[in-house]
């Protein structure tokens, strides 16, 4: 690789990262052509984009790109691939699933949403973040709640002012 391509290389790569609200980057090595395959396809499917880079690339992508990236400095050894999603459970999702059948890919590191997570250990953490889609879908579970009693009391008390105010009051909360 020339001069030239390795800084387009950074260019494109620092390009990315700032485009990115969640990266994750882990370790592959290991895996064979048909394993690294299946999980490129796991990838493709979630819409996650998987790239195995170089780490002093890398490293140079994360000195010039926006945010603060020093912390991931250090995971930047051996093997390294980096999964761009929008969504900031899916690439943590792919990892524990296909770790069921192999020993790797291990999580290096994730940036989600400025936050920064080193280790492995993290994993089962980021598996458990809610998406927006999910969070949402939570909050509008909870303001149709209360509005759902009304309705149901409504119905079952036949209309009267009575038999609302008895209905909601033996409603438990």
């Amino acid at each position: 690789m020339t001069r030239v391509e390795k800084n387009d290389a950074i260019e494109v790569l620092t390009g990315k990262l700032n485009e990115a609200n969640i990266f994750y980057l882990a370790d592959i090595d290991g895996l064979d052509a048909e394993t690294s395959s299946n999980l490129r396809r796991s990838c493709f499917k979630d819409n996650v984009q998987l790239e195995v880079v170089k780490n002093t690339l890398l490293r140079k992508a994360l000195e010039k790109a926006d945010g603060e990236y020093t912390e991931l400095y250090d995971t930047l050894k051996g093997n390294t691939s980096i999964m761009f999603s929008t969504v900031g459970n899916s690439p943590a999702k792919i990892i524990k699933d296909f770790r069921k059948k192999s020993e790797r890919p291990l999580l290096k590191g994730a940036f989600i949403e400025e936050a920064i997570f080193i280790g492995d250990e993290h994993l089962d953490a980021l598996v458990a973040i809610k998406s927006k889609e999910e969070l949402l879908g939570d909050i509008i579970a909870l303001l149709q709640s209360p509005a759902k009693n009304v309705i149901s009391a409504l119905k079952s008390s036949g209309g009267t002012i009575a038999g609302i105010v008895k209905t909601l009051s033996e409603k438990p909360e």
